[in-house]
């Protein structure tokens, strides 16, 4: 039988009660690997929170979640991905404003 193996996360939460989390806990949490998430980074598709020490918060790695599940059901590239998620949160908060 298979062993099971687990993963601790350390989530930090700040003041104002937002969840944050280090590059290696997130790419461990998106199961991608914390080169992939670095390079993400550098393409500007998800970004750490500069005031926390660059951690991600629970956004961005809400976003992360969404473009690697289109990449993987889609087929859509995380760049288009990401173009993706922007236009719908345009959207998203337009629509809210009417």
């Amino acid at each position: 039988m298979p062993r099971e193996t687990r993963t601790t996360l350390s989530i930090r939460v700040t003041q104002r009660a937002e969840i944050l989390l280090s590059h290696a806990d997130l790419a461990r949490a998106a199961g991608i690997s914390a080169a992939r998430l670095t390079r993400l980074v550098q393409l500007g598709v998800v970004a750490p929170e500069p005031a926390h020490g660059g951690d991600f918060s629970a956004a961005a790695a809400l976003r992360l979640r969404r473009m690697l599940r289109l990449e993987r059901d889609l087929g859509v590239d995380l760049e288009s991905a990401a173009i993706m998620l922007d236009l719908l949160d345009r959207l998203e908060h337009a629509t809210r404003r009417t």
